[in-house]
């Protein structure tokens, strides 16, 4: 599920320019990995007598650690979750949704403990190649006694090697509109005026709305069927060259920041 919320995190952008012919915003954006803010909260696994849990996940998960599919329900980007202990500190894990494969994920403890090292490949919200990378989370507490290394606490602290369709986001602005897209076939074209708009290519948010707070500050709301599930904050910097996007995902209780730089 990290894989997911931060893939989900990194196409939710915009830019605030309002009516001026051509914006300085229009373009193309790529996100930064080095200067990232990872939400603090941890994330809990349970991997224990062959069974696997996501406690944090929404709704939570729990499924035989068999190596088999398992229906889950709940999730738009997924119905099925399939987990394999390879071995002591290792797990894989497959995403399928309508029998077809969504993500895939293998994630290994360190000797220690104390770290845990996360490959993945996931195609749950795009139309084109998968978004593939890699990951670190830091132990913030132990698993229960007798439970696989997995088990515990987690916080995300590093995300490297993400191929570009999972960084780059396109904007443009007409008159009172902002159209957005990006390579996985995510778009929307919402008035900045803070009305919704539908929001197409990703399972997980289904309209969106814009509201302008200042010249260079934007508010973009996301909603899933009605509901909210994220509140992001766009601040550009006065020389026009980055956006800083503090996220507050709704859904998780969780808040992060990224930068992204304009090509």
């Amino acid at each position: 599920m990290k894989k997911r919320i931060f893939l989900a995190t990194l196409i939710l952008l915009l830019f605030p320019a309002l009516g001026t012919a051509q914006s300085a915003f229009n373009g193309t954006w790529k996100f930064k990995l080095d200067n990232a803010q990872f939400a603090k909260k941890p994330e809990v696994y349970l991997l224990r007598n062959g069974t696997y849990a996501c406690k944090t996940c929404v709704p939570p998960i729990t499924v035989k650690a068999d190596g088999r599919d398992h229906a889950v329900t709940g999730h738009p980007y997924f119905d099925s979750m399939a987990v394999k202990v390879v071995d002591d500190h290792t797990i894989e894990q497959t995403n399928k949704k309508n029998g077809k494969v969504v993500g895939r994920s293998r994630t290994s403890v360190s000797g220690d403990g104390n770290t845990s090292n996360f490959e993945f490949s996931d195609s749950s919200a795009t139309n084109a190649d998968p978004v593939t990378g890699k990951g670190e989370q830091t132990r913030v507490s132990k698993g229960r006694a007798g439970s696989h290394a997995i088990s515990g606490s987690w916080r995300t602290t590093k995300f490297e090697n993400i191929s570009d369709n999972g960084l780059l986001v396109t904007y443009k602005v007409d008159g009172n509109e902002l159209d957005m897209t990006t390579p996985t076939g995510q778009s929307y074209a919402a008035k900045l005026d803070g009305t919704d708009a539908p929001y197409k290519g990703d399972p997980g948010t289904t309209s969106v709305s814009v509201k302008r707070i200042s010249d260079n500050v934007v508010q973009e709301t996301g909603k899933r069927n009605g509901k909210v599930s994220y509140v992001n904050t766009m601040s550009i910097a006065p020389d026009g060259k980055t956006m800083t996007v503090d996220v507050n995902d709704k859904l998780h209780g969780t808040t992060s920041k990224f930068t992204a730089e304009k090509q």
